[in-house]
């Protein structure tokens, strides 16, 4: 167990009649002077995700400057609701840990993939099939997460950091897919600036690099005319509005995309439960802990539907700010959140964020999802691809998920069922790993049983 953060000395017989238990460092209640300060620093260094992710869904919908700011709003508040709920825990949904809350990239582009073949109404009723899909299954955790060993999840974030890259390269591009020059010299100092942060700053203004590039690279163009800084009218409190594409539509192959990724998810949150449970002192416990993640993953997400927006997903990115700071409170994550609900909830905030120029916002997004591919590189790094059969399970999951994306009228003449489930890149691709891996797996168990047989036999 952790040492108490107040840093007095533990005496004999701590925990002994008469004297206060030792408390783990997560559980640790923060004095509010101290509080206040770390639970911005979390705030600095998960802003830049929501903020991206939701003039990627801006641009991509092509939304009003007032309804990016109500979509903006809803994202944060739901950040921070959900930063609460995990933080806090509620019955049996939220860990108790020191978790914050995102939207997912990788979600958001199988979001703005399904709301432009089918419209953002199906869009939305994918995210509550999603949602509810992933609470069904919680029960089924330990055999559900079995089908996504690190070569499948590596095939499939590798495939959706493709596909965001080209979904945010629209934000530079404009509708038309021929980007201005201007537009262009403005992304790429954009990402020059976020460069230079990350290199040459250090601990909660490092993990804020994409933020000060995207704010650098919006008074460039003010200062040099590149580009605009227009935010929507409007001041004092504001609620996100409700259902802003209308009445949601259900389609289930339409939501195949983000119902294989809410299942993903479970392999994914596995990982993060185990790593930030260690990182915060408390023993990990998978089964008992991830299911409450999911669980709040899937509220939330069930809220984000309501309110326009694609999947929530629990992050552990804010465990480098735990580390820097040395404070693993789980009240400092929840103070986090709170303040996120408050941003969220003051629409000259969202209004003035909203006026960001879109080939700023596309150099950052940039940054961000390349490194979701990267994170799917760094998987099937994991996945030890030098034994026999996982190269060419890797190797033909990406064919089947990247011929849609270099190829893509290859599934033109085929019934809608067929273009809806082959023509997205992740859905193939992910289903693809899944039945190769499931079907080597067995021919390897098989020839070991027919050799541990034959070994058995007399010779001759």
């Amino acid at each position: 167990m952790s040492k108490p953060l107040t840093g007095a000395a533990e005496a004999p017989g701590a925990g002994q009649a008469g004297q206060a238990p030792e408390v783990a460092a997560v559980d640790e209640r923060v004095p509010l002077a101290r509080l206040a300060p770390l639970a911005v620093q979390h705030v600095l260094a998960m802003a830049a995700a929501p903020i991206s992710t939701v003039f990627l869904t801006s641009a991509a919908l092509h939304l009003s400057p007032a309804r990016t700011a109500s979509l903006l709003s809803a994202v944060l508040v739901l950040c921070g609701a959900g930063s609460l709920l995990q933080s806090l825990g509620v019955w049996k949904v939220g860990a108790r840990l020191p978790f914050v809350m995102l939207p997912g990239g990788a979600a958001a582009a199988l979001f703005l993939q399904i709301a432009a073949d089918h419209g953002p109404a199906v869009a939305t009723g994918s995210v509550f099939l999603a949602a509810l899909l992933l609470l069904a299954v919680v029960p089924l955790y330990a055999r559900i997460v079995r089908l996504f060993p690190p070569l499948v999840m590596g095939v499939t974030v590798l495939l959706i950091g493709i596909a965001m890259v080209r979904v945010a390269a629209q934000l530079v591009t404009g509708p038309t897919g021929r980007a201005l020059p201007a537009s262009v010299v403005l992304a790429a100092l954009t990402v020059a600036v976020t460069l230079a942060a990350y290199l040459l700053l250090r601990g909660v203004w490092r993990q804020s690099a994409v933020l000060i590039g995207m704010t650098a690279g919006t008074a460039i163009a003010v200062t040099t005319g590149l580009g605009a800084f227009t935010p929507a009218a409007g001041a004092g409190f504001a609620l996100p509005a409700l259902l802003p594409y209308g009445a949601p539509r259900f389609d289930l192959l339409a939501a195949l995309p983000l119902l294989i990724f809410s299942l993903t998810t479970l392999a994914e949150i596995t990982g993060q439960t185990v790593l930030n449970s260690e990182a915060s002192g408390r023993a990990a416990a998978p089964g008992r802990d991830v299911p409450k993640v999911a669980r709040a993953d899937a509220v939330m997400s069930l809220l984000g539907g309501l309110w326009g927006t694609s999947l929530m997903v629990t992050s552990s990115e804010n465990i480098g700010i735990s580390r820097l700071t040395g404070v693993r409170s789980r009240y400092v994550t929840a103070a986090a959140g709170a303040l996120l609900v408050a941003v969220g909830l003051l629409a000259p905030v969202s209004r003035a964020v909203a006026g960001v120029p879109p080939a700023v916002v596309g150099g950052s997004a940039l940054v961000v999802y390349a490194l979701i591919a990267v994170m799917g590189v760094q998987m099937l790094a994991r996945a030890d691809l030098a034994r026999q059969g996982h190269s060419m399970v890797a190797a033909s999951a990406l064919a089947a998920g990247l011929l849609p994306v270099v190829a893509p009228q290859l599934y033109a003449g085929f019934p809608s069922w067929v273009r809806t489930v082959l023509g997205s890149g992740v859905v193939a691709g992910t289903l693809t790993a899944v039945l190769l891996h499931g079907l080597f797996t067995l021919t390897a168990r098989s020839g070991r049983a027919a050799g541990g047989v034959g070994a058995g036999r007399p010779s001759g």
